[in-house]
C-alpha cells in the first residue's frame, strides 16, 4: 500500500476476462516448458474450480486471479545437503493451517514494534479467529518460535533482510517474538525509516532492514496519486545491499511486488525497453524479464563472493483482494483460512514464484560445490491459505466501513500468519547450525 511505504499501481485499463485468462495460461506455459527443459525439478499442474472474483495484478493489465488451484511445485531438500536423511528432508513448506486454542506468543498491548498499519486489533478489527491457527507441516512437527532459544544461538551475530516494505513486517513480528526476551533498541533509520537497525545489547545481536525493492540499481521518482518514474538497471544491483553485504552473518533477501510496476529497462547506460509503458516506441518486456535478471545477477553476486553468509531467500507472497483492487472497493474480510484447492490462484503470483525456484535451485547447485550455505524459506503456498490475515480496513484507527475506506490485503496483521515465517526461519536456521562471524 502506499501509505505504508509500498507502491501499489494506479489503475490501468481492464481488458477482457479472456483475454486475461488467455495471457496468463501462455506465461505458465512458457514458464512450464522452461521448467521442463532446463534441468529444473519444477513444474506446474492445474486444474479447474469455481471461478472466484479476484482482482487483476497490479500494473499487469494482461493477468488477472485464475479459477485454477494451487498446485505446489516439488520441492528440492530444503537442507540442500547431500546425505540427508528423510526424516531430516521433511518439507515444512507442504502442509495445513489447523485450530491452535493458545493463540500468538505476544500482542498488539505487549509488543511496541508493531508498524500502526499492521496494529489491526488496535485499529479496532472486530474479529480474532485469525489468531487462533498454526501451520502444521504434512508428515513432521514445527516448532513455535523459541525466543531465548534463538538469542542463545544468535549471540554476536548479524543480520540483515533485504527487500521491501514485506521484510518490515516480517522483522517487526521477529522483534517482538523476541521481545519476550529481550527488547531491542533501534540503532539507525535513514531519513525514510525505510532501512533500519536494531541491537539485542544482552546478546550483542543486531537485525537490519535494508530497502532494496528490487535488489537492483533503481532511480525511482514519486510522480503522485500512486504513480512512479521509475529507472530500472539491469545489469546492476543496488549497492545499497551490495556495499553491506560482507558485515552480515545471515541474509534474508526476496524480491517482491515492485517488479509489478510500469519500469524503463536498462542494460549497458541504454534503454532497451520497459513494463507496461503505454504510449511510449519501446520494446515491450514483461515483469518476469526483470525480475529473472534480478534473481540471477543477485544469486551470481551471492555465490561468487568470497564472504559466506547464511543466505536465506524468501518467495513471493500473494495478496487477496476480492470485488477489486485497492483503489477500487478491493476487500479483504475473510475470517477463516482457505482449505487446501478453494482458493483460486493468481498467474501472475505463480509464474514469479516459479521463477524464484528456477533461480534458486541454479545457485543451490553452484552454492554447494562453494562451501555457499543457501537455504529456501517457501512462504508462498502457506500464505496464499491466509486471506483472514492482512489487515483490510483496519490499517488506520477505527475505520468507518460504511464508507468503504481503503483495504490492504498484501501485508499482514500483527499478530498473524506471517509469524510463522519466523517460526520456520529460525528452524532452518538452527537446524543448518552454521553459526558465522562476519569476515
Amino acid at each position: 500500500m502506499e501509505s505504508d511505504g509500498e507502491p501499489s499501481s494506479f489503475p490501468q485499463m481492464r481488458v477482457g476476462r479472456f483475454l486475461l485468462k488467455f495471457f496468463g495460461s501462455a506465461c505458465l506455459l512458457a514458464l512450464s516448458y522452461r521448467l521442463l527443459f532446463s534441468g529444473a525439478t519444477g513444474f506446474f499442474v492445474f486444474s479447474g474450480s469455481p471461478a472466484s472474483e479476484i482482482p487483476a495484478a497490479k500494473d499487469y493489465p494482461s493477468m488477472e486471479k485464475t479459477d485454477a488451484p494451487y498446485t505446489r511445485l516439488p520441492e528440492m531438500a530444503w537442507h540442500g545437503r547431500k546425505g540427508d536423511s528423510l526424516k531430516e528432508q521433511c518439507d515444512l513448506f507442504s502442509g495445513e493451517w489447523i485450530p491452535n486454542s493458545s493463540g500468538p506468543p505476544y500482542t498488539n498491548s505487549s509488543c511496541s514494534f508493531i508498524d500502526p498499519y499492521q496494529d489491526c486489533l488496535t485499529n479496532g478489527r472486530p474479529d480474532t479467529g485469525y489468531l487462533y491457527w498454526k501451520w502444521k507441516p504434512y508428515g513432521c512437527d514445527l516448532s513455535p518460535f523459541d525466543a531465548e532459544k534463538f538469542l542463545k544461538a544468535m549471540r554476536n551475530k548479524s543480520w540483515a533482510f533485504i527487500g521491501d516494505s514485506i521484510f518490515r513486517n516480517q522483522i517487526e513480528s521477529l522483534l517482538c517474538l523476541l521481545s519476550q526476551v529481550e527488547e531491542a533498541v533501534e540503532i539507525y533509520h535513514d531519513e525514510t525509516y525505510q532501512s533500519m537497525t536494531w541491537y539485542f545489547s544482552s546478546h550483542n545481536l543486531t537485525l537490519a532492514l535494508i530497502w532494496a525493492p528490487f535488489l537492483l540499481k533503481a532511480e525511482i521518482k514519486n510522480l503522485g496519486h500512486s504513480q512512479y518514474d521509475i529507472q530500472l538497471h539491469l545489469d546492476a544491483l543496488d549497492d545499497t545491499w551490495t556495499s553491506q553485504y560482507n558485515k552480515y552473518d545471515y541474509i534474508v533477501m526476496s524480491g517482491g511486488q515492485w517488479f509489478l510496476k510500469t519500469a524503463i529497462f536498462w542494460e549497458n547506460g541504454t534503454i532497451i525497453g520497459c513494463h507496461y509503458c503505454p504510449g511510449k516506441t519501446l520494446r515491450k518486456l514483461g515483469m518476469d524479464y526483470s525480475y529473472q535478471k534480478a534473481l540471477e545477477l543477485a544469486f551470481h553476486f551471492i555465490t561468487a563472493s568470497d564472504h559466506k553468509p547464511l543466505v536465506v531467500f524468501r518467495t513471493w507472497t500473494p495478496d487477496h483482494f476480492e470485488y477489486g483492487e485497492w483503489y477500487n472497493g478491493g476487500i479483504c474480510n475473510r475470517t477463516e483460512p482457505y482449505k487446501e484447492g478453494e482458493f483460486s490462484g493468481d498467474p501472475v503470483d505463480q509464474v514469479m514464484r516459479g521463477l524464484e525456484i528456477v533461480e534458486f535451485e541454479k545457485a543451490a547447485a553452484i552454492g554447494l560445490e562453494d562451501g555457499m550455505h543457501l537455504k529456501l524459506l517457501d512462504v508462498y503456498h502457506l500464505s496464499l491459505l491466509r486471506p483472514d490475515g492482512h489487515p483490510g480496513p483496519y490499517r488506520k484507527l477505527h475505520p468507518d466501513i460504511s464508507k468503504r475506506p481503503q483495504n490492504d490485503c498484501l501485508h499482514w496483521c500483527l499478530p498473524g500468519p506471517i509469524d510463522i515465517w519466523n517460526d520456520i526461519l529460525m528452524e532452518i536456521v538452527l537446524k543448518e547450525g552454521v553459526q558465522r562471524s562476519s569476515s
